[in-house]
C-alpha cells in the first residue's frame, strides 16, 4: 500500500503538492487542453535514451521503430545520431516523411513484399536485413531490374530460449524469423548472399525476443552464434534488440549501457571482432510517456471487486490483453499519495478481456471524473492501437521546456469514415 515509485515516471517527473508535472507541464492540464485518452512524451527522456545508446553501440545502433512511430519521434531519434530500424512500406514511409535519409534506415521483416523491397532498394535504404530464401529472390530480381545491389545482413536463429513471454521469443528453435543455426539454413543463406551479385552481404544479425530481462540470456546468444560468425569476418554482428523495461513495482532490468557492456564483453571473449549493432526500441520509448484517462465510472461488486472504467482500453493499450502485460496506476492530482484501494481498471470496449491493469492500487478517495494516469506506457500503446468499435485513436503529445507540443492529433469520425468507401 505504497504511493507510486518515482523509478516508473519519465525523467522530468515533478510534483509539486502531488500534482505531476512532465517536461515542466502540468498533466491535468494537459488532459485538459488535449482531452483524454492521451500519450504524453517527455522528449528530454527520449533524447536522453537515444544518446545513451550512441554512446554505449556507437552510429550503428538503430531505433526500433515498431515500438513507437510518428515523424516527429523519427526525426528525434535521427537528430539524436541513430539509425532507424523499420519493418514495413508503412515505416518507411514516415521516416522519409520526417526527413530521414534512406541511407540511415535499416529494413526488417520476415514478409517483405516485392513492392516493399522495391521501393525500398529503390529509395537507397541503407541495408536490409534478410530474413528468407525467397526475400534473396526477390532482390536478385529487383536488382536485374535496375535497384543498386543493397548492403545485406542474414537474420540468424541462435535457438536461444529468452526467459520471456511465449509470443515475444523469437530467437528459440521453433520461429518465425530468421534462419536456422542448427539445422544449416543459416549457411545456407550466407552462401547464397555472398555468391550472389545481387547481394553486398555485410553482416550477421540476430534477435532473441522483446521484453527480456536477463542480460546473460544475450551472452548466451553471442556464444551461440560466435562459431558461426568469426570465421565469416564480415564487418557487423547485430544483436538486434530486446532489453527489457520494468513497467510495475518490484520489477528492475539492465539500462542500454549495462547491455551493450554485457555484449561487447561477449562478443570479444568469444572471438568476434566485427562491428557490433543493436536496435532498442522499448527501451528508448517505454519509461519516457504516461497515458492519461479519465475515470467514468466505478462499480463496486460486493465481496467481488470494484472495477474502475476508464475512456480508452484495448484499443490504446492491447498489452494487457495480447501478453498479460502488467502496469500501475495513480492519480497525477496526488502522485505521492498512498494507493490503499485495490481495483481492477478497465476499458469501454464491449470485451470483458478489455483490462489496462488486472491488479491494481489507487488512492482511496478516486471518484468519477478523476484523470487517472498508467506510466511506462511509451512503448506499443499507440503503435499497436486500433479503432476497435470505432473508437478514435488518442493524440500524442510531447513536452519539455514548459512547452506542450501535439504530434500527432486525436482521430475524428470523420477521419474512421474517410477509407470506408461503401
Amino acid at each position: 500500500m505504497t504511493a507510486l515509485s518515482t523509478s516508473l515516471l519519465p525523467d522530468t517527473a515533478e510534483f509539486g503538492e502531488g500534482r505531476l508535472s512532465l517536461g515542466g507541464c502540468e498533466v491535468l492540464d494537459l488532459a485538459e487542453e488535449f482531452g483524454t485518452p492521451l500519450f504524453v512524451y517527455d522528449e528530454a527522456h527520449l533524447r536522453a535514451r537515444c544518446r545513451e545508446a550512441v554512446a554505449a553501440f556507437g552510429d550503428g545502433v538503430a531505433y526500433a521503430t515498431k515500438a513507437f512511430l510518428c515523424r516527429a519521434m523519427a526525426r528525434l531519434a535521427h537528430e539524436e545520431g541513430m539509425q532507424l530500424d523499420v519493418a514495413t512500406g508503412g515505416e518507411i514511409a514516415v521516416a522519409l516523411a520526417a526527413g530521414v535519409p534512406a541511407d540511415r534506415l535499416i529494413f526488417h521483416g520476415n514478409n517483405k513484399s516485392p513492392e516493399e523491397l522495391s521501393d525500398a532498394l529503390f529509395a537507397g535504404v541503407g541495408s536490409v536485413v534478410v530474413d528468407s530464401f525467397e526475400e534473396i529472390d526477390r532482390i536478385e530480381a529487383i536488382v536485374a531490374g535496375g535497384a543498386a545491389p543493397p548492403r545485406a545482413s542474414i537474420r540468424v536463429n541462435p535457438g536461444v530460449d529468452a526467459h520471456t513471454h511465449e509470443y515475444l521469443k523469437t530467437g528459440k528453435a521453433d520461429s518465425k524469423f530468421g534462419f536456422g543455426l542448427v539445422s544449416g539454413a543459416a549457411t545456407e543463406a550466407v552462401a547464397r548472399a555472398a555468391g550472389s551479385a545481387a547481394i553486398e552481404l555485410v553482416g550477421v544479425h540476430a534477435h532473441i525476443g522483446s521484453q527480456v530481462f536477463d542480460a546473460e540470456s544475450f551472452r548466451r546468444a553471442v556464444h551461440e552464434l560466435a562459431p558461426f560468425v568469426v570465421p565469416l569476418d564480415l564487418p557487423d554482428f547485430s544483436i538486434g534488440g530486446g532489453l527489457g523495461v520494468a513497467y510495475v513495482e518490484g520489477e528492475s532490468a539492465p539500462t542500454i549501457t549495462e547491455w551493450a557492456a554485457v555484449v561487447v564483453e561477449a562478443a570479444r571473449e568469444a572471438g568476434i571482432r566485427s562491428r557490433i549493432l543493436a536496435e532498442p526500441g522499448r527501451a528508448i520509448v517505454a519509461a519516457a510517456a504516461v497515458t492519461l484517462y479519465t475515470v467514468g465510472t466505478i462499480k463496486q461488486i460486493p465481496d467481488v471487486r470494484t472495477y474502475i472504467a476508464v475512456d480508452g482500453g484495448m484499443s490504446d493499450n492491447p498489452r494487457p490483453v495480447l501478453y498479460g502485460s502488467g502496469y500501475e496506476a495513480f492519480l497525477p492530482r496526488t502522485t505521492d499519495a498512498e494507493r490503499d484501494r485495490p481495483v481492477r481498471i478497465v476499458g469501454k470496449h464491449c470485451e470483458s478481456g478489455d483490462i489496462i491493469v488486472h491488479e491494481a492500487l489507487v488512492p482511496s478517495d478516486v471518484v468519477v471524473g478523476d484523470v487517472l494516469a498508467t506510466p511506462v506506457t511509451g512503448a506499443y500503446g499507440h503503435a499497436m492501437g486500433s479503432n476497435y468499435n470505432m473508437a478514435l485513436r488518442p493524440p500524442v503529445v510531447f513536452v519539455g521546456g514548459g512547452q506542450a507540443k501535439l504530434v500527432v492529433r486525436r482521430e475524428t469520425y470523420d477521419d474512421v469514415l474517410t477509407r470506408d468507401v461503401g
